[in-house]
């Protein structure tokens, strides 16, 4: 366990360990490989794997104690080294570090990362049997596909190889005279044929029924029916499934990364968006979630909890024009839930960013809907994206090549909030040294200190001589003291003439 360099420098160098006395080997304590308990807990996402250090020297008997401590002193202040392709790091205590890998919610072709277990209510999805035939994959929807077919072939056929056993065709195949249900009926394979005739109007004209079977002629009513029915059904489903837009989200490209930078002052988290189609998606929308866990205030856990990341929708950022490759901006504000977060603080987080565009396919008319996902480590603080559009001849060329294509930029790395209070601080000191500097330039300017002290010794005449009045457009000044004393001279002059 490594110790501090003070921790030798309060100790006497006459210190050393007693001697032992012959005849008996000296007994040295091995030191412990205890970990800190701050690299035990550091983080979730570090799992701590005891394993021997690559730079540690051969254990030495002979070395002295102050020799070891000393050894692991230079080895504990070695640089945490990192591994190229094993995902691990090592510390500077020796302990090997794997990063844990997230679990995606949506994976970054669009897949929704959840599975559904212990259902009881599986009755359900026979409710909407429509439904759930377009959602199974390509091999189980052709299993269908065919074995409806041949179900209802074969169920049919023997139907009609029971009516014509029942009725004893098969044991008048020769007789001439004899008028079977179904022509040319001699067995099950040949009833077969005749199902599928029926079924599929093909009708070669070799097995007929005759108008001597009530029964037969109700059954081919009855398969005609069904026969219909079955082929709108399983044609339906074949149609919907070979039709359904999510084939047209493939078209739709997400960058690999997401880039926080500032524009316009401001930190912002950016992500870019194109179309490989030159059928553009008609009414695209722009949605992101955060999908983080949280404890509420109460002590609830709410897992993988949603929290909506505005891309503009106050303004009407958020409905693209996509011809082009867009840039989306999320701006960090006061709202966002990134508005504490640091470039520090962000490589502690443990959280997932989905985006979803949702759009009309301009050729079918049907909603599609494209989805991405970005991890916490997928989010580079300080990029930029790359321009891939350029003017051409008549028009504009955009170069796909560099569609993940980012670039470093200059970005302070605390957060929004840090941010916006050092810009506020920044307007207050400005504020306060123009105004100063005013207040400066007024007391050094005389004519400017006249003017004031001019002011200055009116306003004191004003306030001792009282009230001023105007009366057309002559000003008056009073002495309320005067006028008072005219007062009670005028009251004692009445007053003497009354006595």
């Amino acid at each position: 366990m490594a110790l501090d360099n003070t921790a030798f420098s309060s100790c006497p160098e006459s210190l050393s360990l007693p001697v032992p006395e012959k005849g008996e080997e000296p007994v040295e304590e091995a030191p412990k490989d205890v970990p800190p308990t701050d690299v035990q807990n550091a983080s979730e996402e570090l799992v701590t794997t005891e394993t021997a250090p690559p730079t540690e020297p051969p254990s030495n008997n002979k070395m002295s104690f102050q020799a070891k401590m000393a050894a692991r002193e230079a080895q504990a202040n070695q640089p945490m080294k990192k591994v190229q392709g094993g995902g691990q790091e090592w510390s500077k205590f020796g302990w090997a570090r794997n990063r844990r890998k997230r679990q995606r919610y949506v994976e970054k072709n669009g897949r929704c990362n959840v599975q559904h277990g212990n259902m009881r209510e599986t009755y359900r999805y026979l409710t909407d049997i429509f439904t759930t035939l377009v959602d199974l994959n390509w091999r189980c929807s052709l299993f269908v596909f065919v074995m409806a077919y041949a179900v209802t072939w074969l169920f049919f056929g023997a139907i009609w190889y029971l009516i014509a056993y029942c009725r004893g065709d098969l044991d008048h195949l020769e007789d001439e005279a004899w008028t079977p249900c179904v022509n040319n009926v001699n067995g099950f394979i040949s009833a077969f044929l005749f199902s599928i005739e029926t079924e599929t109007t093909i009708g070669y004209g070799y097995r007929v029924i005759t108008d001597q079977c009530p029964v037969g002629t109700m059954l081919l009513l009855l398969q005609a029916i069904l026969g219909s029915m079955v082929n709108a059904f399983m044609v339906g489903c074949m149609f919907v499934k070979i039709s359904q837009p999510n084939k047209r989200a493939e078209t739709l490209v997400f960058s690999r990364n997401a880039v926080i930078s500032l524009r316009d002052d401001k930190l912002c988290l950016m992500f870019r968006v194109g179309d490989l189609r030159s059928s553009h998606i008609v009414g695209a929308n722009m949605r992101a979630k955060l999908i983080k866990s949280k404890q509420t205030q109460e002590g609830e856990f709410i897992p993988l909890d949603q929290t909506d990341i505005s891309v503009g929708f106050e303004t009407g950022d958020d409905r693209l024009f996509l011809v082009s490759p867009l840039v989306i901006s999320h701006e960090i504000d006061v709202r966002s839930p990134f508005w504490d977060m640091s470039h520090a603080q962000l490589e502690k987080e443990d959280f997932e960013i989905v985006v979803i565009l949702e759009g009309m396919v301009e050729a079918t008319g049907m909603t599609c809907q494209a989805r991405s996902s970005y991890l916490a480590e997928e989010l580079l603080w300080g990029h930029r994206f790359s321009p891939m559009m350029l003017l051409a001849d008549g028009f504009f060329d955009v170069d796909y090549g560099a569609f993940h294509h980012t670039f470093e930029v200059d970005t302070p790395s605390c957060s929004a909030r840090e941010l916006a209070l050092a810009a506020a601080r920044l307007d207050a000191h400005l504020y306060w040294s123009i105004s100063s500097r005013l207040d400066e330039e007024k007391w050094e300017d005389p004519n400017v200190t006249e003017q004031t002290g001019k002011s200055t010794d009116s306003e004191s005449i004003r306030e001792r001589d009282g009230p001023t009045f105007t009366v057309g457009g002559v000003t008056n000044t009073q002495d309320q003291s005067v006028v008072g004393e005219q007062n009670g001279s005028v009251a004692t002059d009445q007053s003497e003439s009354e006595a």
